[in-house]
């Protein structure tokens, strides 16, 4: 019935492998070194880490003319599959009596059941077994004990077998050794014995018999077990009881709730040391514990040493019917040189809500990227007592996601300078026999190639057939070379190569163009990884990727270039989020780190979608956006919940009294210089100048119809009465709460107070919408962003803006939603100008188009794509111990 679908069970799904093969078999296959100890054990671990399979056995014998290690092959097996009992942990169980945590082997447990149907009590009789072995004697003894039987262990050198047994169990393999007479008149007799002896009436001349001489036990046994045919279809349906019983126990281990999590308690010190020495100090879980206790399954995993993994996408499949928990955004007023702390506001919100409110709770946070980390900003673990660790492992390589993207980026410039150096040195009839190679003596379109051709309107897949005109428009893709967009990238700060002349090789024959690196982070594959919502989105995304114009003013993709199907092979192992840990031990996702300056600067939506999942209905993500609310919050809600279909619940805006006493007019920071008297000593009136800044970044987030809680980053230099200046005056520009926090100097502990501000802005009233439609026109959308955000009074497109929005309006890119690419130190497009300026027109120089990532960004003013290292770069303090191999310095 199980089999068939029939029985009630068979909607757990549950499902069990077996090892088996006759001797024969196993001689063949020994010849071809498959069966050999290592590679079973290898197809074991496979087997394990699959949680469609809910148990394995190893069917014994498994000699061959390899010798197999029958013992490391059996204890190989995971013992919560391991249906047959066999393991040394579930022996060692019941040995000690541990009958509901183990697993029962399956004849010994037939046995038992058996015993059961007679109606004979099994407590306080006279037991014995005969025979020892793994697989029946010594489970049955300590299953007859645990059972409260008096038992006796006999063996094939036990002088006399005779007893006085009310219950009578053998399993000594020795053909019908047991004779009637030494049987208690109205015994309970199992037999497991399988043996062959003569019989000439057989066929086979043989004939199977246990160990029991059957014809005079009979006589004298109250109930005896038939060989073959007693104990055999018992120990079957056994396994199938052991295998319903580990589904059973799976799904209620992996049943979504709440977490089984141990937190990591901080040793708080003062005064607080460096963040290496923190992060160093504590002593992060193993990774694979920390995705057991938030429900990820093994197969889910893929570890990269014991701190960090990435996490398969199919769990958002097995997750699909779980609703998401409640989503928190954390950004924060115009920056400044003083920081305001978002990141480490959000790891100390999370170890708030985790391990001291004991909520399911996860942290969504942006990859950083190496150029500002040895450059002048330095990591972007958080800091203090709230912060992602290890912290070299989180600013450093990770697991190579942005070394994937500028490999996959770097191949997209390659093969555009390459396509019009071979287009302008071949012929139309050249060019397309090396695009479309004999090969065995016939040409083949490859896939990517047909789908050119659909494109291009050409319904012909047969290479031959396709006339002149057909071929030079399938051959050429005619590049205007000035039209390129695409640039190499580099994730290192590297001002000189801002601009750069490419070609000036010999072999390019003359063929030069200037052109420009940007940082990785800008990269538009950056921003697809970012916003993709799937393995087979994010290969959608990458073919729409516009790289140029041709002559003839139509747009050439990736998918025209031949290459996107080799960018989703580089990016396949990227796209998967890497999962983390705070300093007490809450899970973190770290997922793509496209810039919010220059990119929409938000972490990845299959990070947050398989986050929200995890946490389940009662728990909080809360991911971080870039910069100021006016940058990265804005471009949260208008692109990235556009393209992800998730809404918000609360907007954390964070605030300092010191950024605040800039924007007030305070005055100029100096990097390395003591901080001026203004900004460590109280000072009010400068304080609620600057105010006017939260106010209006207050004002921005409530557009979009989402409470807004202030978290006031404090300072030991700050006072009662300026942070409670902030609150109140937080609290009158429209904020749900207001409340100060001290997470950098006390962790989780001092974010409990805006936990529970989160917690009670969640269950308020909300009416998410979108700053405006995307079908509005180009220059519309720039303006409503300018003015309602910004406080703009209009805008100006420059001659190369206006030209931009006539082409891709012409190319169809019109209702893509928009990204601006303007300074963050300002709500207008002058750095210089703080607090909140008004009576500015908006300069709009440029328009591009990241049409695979889906919007399109105007530059405002001069903004670099690559950055440029200072005086004194961050990197003058990292070091290696070469003796410890630990990073000092760092970060």
């Amino acid at each position: 019935q199980l089999l068939q679908g029939q029985s009630p069970w068979s909607n757990l799904g549950l499902s069990v492998l077996v090892v088996t093969a006759t001797e024969t078999e196993l001689h063949h296959a020994s010849k071809l070194l498959f069966f050999s100890t290592v590679k079973v054990l290898h197809s074991i671990r496979e087997v394990n880490n699959d949680s469609s399979v809910h148990g394995l056995i190893v069917q014994l014998p498994l000699d061959s003319v390899n010798k197999i290690d029958t013992e490391k092959v059996t204890n190989a097996v995971a013992p919560e599959k391991d249906v047959d009992g066999l393991t040394s942990i579930n022996a060692g169980k019941l040995s000690r009596g541990d009958l509901g945590d183990c697993f029962i082997p399956c004849t010994p447990n037939g046995c038992m059941e058996l015993i059961k149907q007679t109606g004979v009590s099994v407590a306080g009789k006279r037991a014995v077994v005969v025979g020892r072995s793994k697989i029946v004697g010594a489970p049955m003894h300590d299953l007859l004990l645990w059972n409260h039987a008096t038992v006796t262990t006999c063996h094939s050198k036990t002088a006399d077998l005779a007893s006085e047994a009310e219950i009578l169990v053998t399993g000594i393999g020795k053909p019908e050794i047991v004779k009637g007479e030494w049987i208690k008149e109205g015994a309970v007799v199992i037999d497991c014995g399988i043996n062959s002896i003569a019989d000439s009436t057989k066929s086979s001349g043989k004939r199977v018999v246990g160990d029991v001489h059957y014809a005079s036990a009979k006589e004298r046994a109250a109930f005896i077990t038939p060989v073959p045919g007693g104990v055999g279809p018992m120990t079957v349906a056994m396994l199938m009881q052991n295998t319903v019983l580990s589904a059973k126990r799976f799904f209620a281990s992996h049943k979504p709730g709440k977490w089984n999590i141990t937190y990591t308690k901080l040793n708080l010190l003062k005064p607080v040391p460096s963040d290496i020495e923190i992060s160093r100090a504590c002593t992060p879980k193993p990774i694979d514990q920390l995705a057991k206790e938030i429900g990820l399954l093994p197969d889910e995993l893929e570890l990269y040493g014991n701190t960090k993994a990435k996490v398969q996408l199919e769990t958002l499949k097995r997750l699909q019917a779980q609703p998401d928990g409640k989503y928190v955004v954390v950004t924060g007023i115009t920056p400044t040189p003083l920081g305001e702390g978002k990141s480490t506001t959000t790891i100390g919100l999370v170890q708030a809500l985790g391990a001291h409110l004991k909520l399911n709770v996860f942290a969504c946070v942006r990859q950083p990227s190496q150029g500002p980390t040895f450059g002048i900003k330095g990591g972007a673990a958080g800091g203090g007592y709230s912060q992602v660790i290890p912290m070299e492992e989180f600013n450093l390589h990770l697991t190579g996601d942005i070394h994937a993207i500028t490999a996959a980026n770097n191949l997209v410039a390659a093969a555009i300078e390459a396509r019009m150096f071979h287009e302008a040195t071949q012929s139309d009839k050249a060019l397309y026999n090396r695009l479309v190679p004999l090969s065995g003596g016939q040409r083949k379109f490859s896939p990517i190639q047909i789908n050119r051709l659909k494109k291009l309107g050409i319904e012909k897949t047969e290479p031959t057939a396709l006339i002149e005109e057909e071929i030079s428009r399938f051959a050429r893709l005619d590049i205007d070379p000035d039209s390129i967009t695409w640039q190499r990238v580099l994730d290192t700060n590297d001002r000189f190569l801002r601009k750069i002349t490419v070609g000036e090789s010999p072999t390019e024959k003359g063929h030069t163009r200037s052109c420009q690196f940007d940082i990785t982070v800008a990269s538009e594959i950056m921003a697809v990884l970012a916003l993709t919502t799937s393995l087979e989105d994010m290969r959608q995304r990458l073919a729409k990727m516009v790289v140029a114009t041709s002559r003839s003013g139509e747009p050439v993709t990736a998918e025209d270039l031949g290459v996107s199907g080799a960018l989703t092979v580089l990016m396949r192992d990227a796209v998967k989020p890497n999962l983390m840990q705070t300093l007490e031990g809450t899970p973190v996702f770290v997922h793509a780190g496209p810039f919010a300056n220059i990119a929409h600067g938000n972490s990845s939506i299959l990070a947050d979608k398989i986050a929200l999942k995890l946490v389940g209905p009662s728990g909080f993500v809360v991911t971080e956006a870039g910069f100021g609310a006016d940058i990265g919050m804005e471009k949260f809600f208008n692109i990235k919940c556009r393209y992800s279909g998730l809404r918000p619940h609360v907007v954390v805006l964070v605030a300092t009294v010191r950024a605040l006493k800039m924007h007030g007019g305070g005055p100029t920071v100096t990097a390395g210089m003591p901080l001026p008297k203004e900004y460590v000593e109280e000072n009010l009136e400068l304080l609620e100048k600057g105010c006017c800044n939260m106010k209006k970044q207050v004002e921005n987030a409530s557009a979009f119809g989402i409470p807004v809680v202030v978290a006031v980053n404090a300072f030991k230099t700050d006072t009662d009465a300026e942070l409670d200046l902030i609150c109140n005056l937080a609290k009158e520009a429209g904020a749900f709460n207001a409340v100060r926090c001290s997470h950098w100097a006390e962790g989780g502990t001092g974010a409990v107070a805006l936990g529970e501000a989160v917690q009670r802005a969640a269950e308020a009233p909300s009416h998410f919408s979108f700053l405006y439609q995307t079908e509005l026109p180009i220059v519309d959308k720039i303006r409503i962003i300018a003015q309602k955000i910004y406080g703009a009074d209009d805008i100006e497109l420059l001659p190369e803006a206006q030209q931009k929005v006539e082409r891709y309006t012409k190319q169809g890119f019109g209702n893509l939603p928009i990204c601006m690419a303007k300074t963050h130190l300002s709500l207008s497009h002058d750095p210089e100008k703080k607090g909140v300026p008004t009576g500015f027109i908006l300069p709009i120089r440029d328009i591009r188009a990241s049409v695979g990532a889906g919007f399109l960004y105007p530059l405002v003013g001069s903004m670099p794509t690559m950055p440029g290292l200072p005086t004194r770069p961050c990197f003058y303090d990292i070091d290696l111990d070469p003796v410890t191999g630990q990073v000092n310095g760092l970060f």
